[in-house]
């Protein structure tokens, strides 16, 4: 299994006009580091590698994989808004397009799959990457992602805006209902 990014997202989920008004910052001196970080704590939950394992603005994603399992595919990250495409490499290495009639694709659980409908997947040639599902996800534009989440990003832009070092002087213990706290809820947990 493989993952890249096809289309990123068009905006990050807090704009610099916002984390300005939390950090109580009025002049344009800092917006370029401001950017820096919002770009930063969005890059450290967003996406596959982020620590959410979810996307937070709607982005393209390709899923490869060397054949189709026996039953639905799951998502590796969401929230899933629409299947763009599922293709394949047939029998002699032709590409195939699946047409969406004959597979179906759970937006609504946490995580979102592709079932093929009354039949099997189609067998695939023998070869590496040889199933792609093209894919939409995240929350949708800024507006539509949850507030926790970007509390905490103005949160760790704030932080990182105070504290420019990794480690500061005195307590370094986080404080109660922090970012962390704030993220707990939606965060992958693998069993």
């Amino acid at each position: 299994m493989a993952l890249r990014i096809v289309t990123p997202p068009a905006s990050e989920p807090v704009s610099l006009v916002e984390a300005k008004l939390h950090l109580g910052v009025t002049s344009a001196d800092d917006d370029d580091l401001i950017s820096t970080f919002i770009k930063a704590a969005t890059g450290y939950l967003d996406g596959y590698s982020g620590i959410l394992g979810r996307c937070l603005i709607t982005q393209t994603w390709e899923l490869t994989l060397d054949r189709f399992p026996s039953s639905e595919v799951k998502i590796p990250i969401g929230p899933l808004q629409s299947i763009v495409s599922v293709k394949y490499d047939d029998a002699d290495g032709i590409e195939q397009t699946v047409a969406p009639a004959d597979y179906d694709a759970d937006i609504v659980s946490a995580d979102g799959w592709v079932l093929p409908i009354d039949v099997a997947w189609p067998s695939t040639y023998d070869a590496v990457n040889a199933v792609r599902i093209r894919f939409v996800a995240g929350y949708g534009a800024a507006a539509d992602v949850p507030a926790p989440l970007k509390v905490a990003i103005l949160l760790m832009v704030g932080h990182w805006y105070a504290n420019r070092e990794a480690v500061g002087v005195g307590s370094l213990a986080e404080l109660p209902m922090g970012a962390a706290a704030l993220l707990a809820p939606y965060r992958r947990i693998s069993i």
